[in-house]
């Protein structure tokens, strides 16, 4: 083994454990999201760049929306993963307004081709 070699299997193995940290730090972290309210509905986005369908999980509980997405990773012939740095099981959850009056078993969830997720909640006042 050479010097260089040694240096590269270093290099890497701090880029590995560099990776890992950072993709349990954003699993930590809730998915990014958004709450917009028109007269008849409440939006609400969250990001879900690499997520397929049968990725997530949404349900509607304790007035709020639960989101959890179980992504993978995708491997491509004729590279080798040099870090893991994307979280892989994200949550997030949020709180729709006190006085809000919906109905949560006509709410709807699209995942749009730019890699956001849209529930459609209607309200019912």
């Amino acid at each position: 083994m050479t010097l260089r070699d040694i240096g590269r299997s270093t290099a890497t193995a701090v880029a590995s454990r560099i990776g890992r940290a950072a993709s349990k730090v954003q699993e930590k972290r809730p998915i990014p999201s958004d709450l917009l309210e028109s007269e008849d509905a409440y939006l609400v986005v969250f990001d879900a760049a690499g997520a397929t369908g049968s990725d997530i999980q949404v349900r509607f509980a304790e007035d709020a929306i639960l989101v959890r997405i179980d992504r993978f990773r995708e491997f491509h012939d004729g590279y080798d993963t040099v870090y893991p740095g994307r979280g892989m099981s994200l949550d997030g959850r949020v709180e729709l307004p006190a006085d809000a009056e919906v109905d949560a078993k006509d709410a709807t969830a699209t995942l749009t081709d730019s890699g956001t997720l849209e529930v459609l909640v209607p309200k019912t006042g």
